[in-house]
């Protein structure tokens, strides 16, 4: 009997690895599309950037937007832009 306790915990933290590494590569997809999404179909505000440097998307109702890690659109007001720095 202990050798499948220690083998169900075994199978418990491999699944826990994988399922985090799942997650993190679903996000990263998930971010890859949105921002390859926003650069086809809005345009790129090209003098600002976002709190911390983020690229920023002006979409169809001229909002202001950049792309976090998940992959949502996190709207800004332009007030809260910063000037880019080359």
């Amino acid at each position: 009997m202990v050798v499948v306790i220690c083998s169900a915990n075994a199978q418990s933290k491999a699944k826990k690895d994988t399922t985090g590494f799942v997650e993190k590569s679903a996000n990263k997809t998930a971010e890859i599309a949105v921002k390859g999404k926003a650069t086809l179909v809005d345009k790129v505000y090209k003098d600002k950037v976002g709190p911390n440097g983020q690229k920023i998307y002006i979409d169809r109702h001229s909002k202001y937007y950049w792309v976090d890690k998940k992959g949502h659109n996190v709207y800004i007001a332009k007030s809260k832009l910063r000037p880019k720095t080359n």
